[in-house]
C-alpha cells in the first residue's frame, strides 16, 4: 500500500459541501451551512460515503409519504463501492447507490490531502437542481482513531 493510500485510510467527517458554477466560479453550499455525512475507505479496498442536509424535515410518520420521501431522497447522497487510488484522483466504482443510474458505475474524484483535512472534487457535472456545469468541493475532517 502506497504512503498515499495509507493517508486516507480511515473515517471522514463531512465539514462543508459546496457547489461550484462552472461559468461564473459562484459557490454555495449545497446542503445548506451545516451538512452531514461521513466517507470511509477501508485497507481492504471498500469504500463508502453518505451525507445529507442536517436541516431534513423528518415525515410525521415513521413511513414518509411519497412527498416526503421524494423530500428525504433529494436532500441526501449514499455509496457504496470499491476505490482505485492515484496521484491526487480517487475513483469510486460504485456498486450500490440512492441513485440507481450511479449503480455499476465509476465516479472519479480529485483530493487534496493536508493533514487530517480531506477535500474532494467532483469532475463537472450538469446540476440537476438548476441545470448548470459545475463541480462540488467537499471538505472531510479525519474522525480519530478509538
Amino acid at each position: 500500500m502506497t504512503q498515499n493510500a495509507e493517508a486516507v485510510l480511515g473515517t471522514w467527517k463531512l465539514r462543508s459541501y459546496e457547489r461550484e458554477e462552472t461559468a461564473t466560479g459562484r459557490r454555495h453550499d449545497q446542503f445548506g451551512a451545516h451538512p452531514d455525512g461521513y466517507l470511509g475507505y477501508a485497507p481492504d479496498g471498500r469504500m463508502y460515503a453518505i451525507f445529507i442536509r442536517q436541516d431534513r424535515a423528518a415525515p410525521r410518520d415513521v413511513v414518509p409519504t411519497e412527498e416526503e420521501g421524494v423530500q428525504l431522497l433529494g436532500s441526501m447522497v449514499a455509496y457504496a463501492g470499491t476505490y482505485t487510488l492515484g496521484d491526487k484522483q480517487v475513483t469510486h466504482h460504485i456498486d450500490i447507490s440512492w441513485n440507481q443510474g450511479w449503480t455499476g458505475t465509476d465516479q472519479v474524484r480529485f483530493f487534496e490531502l493536508d493533514g487530517n483535512t480531506l477535500t474532494i472534487t467532483t469532475a463537472p457535472y450538469r446540476s440537476y437542481l438548476d441545470g448548470k456545469d459545475g463541480r462540488s468541493i467537499l471538505v472531510w475532517d479525519r474522525v480519530p482513531g478509538p
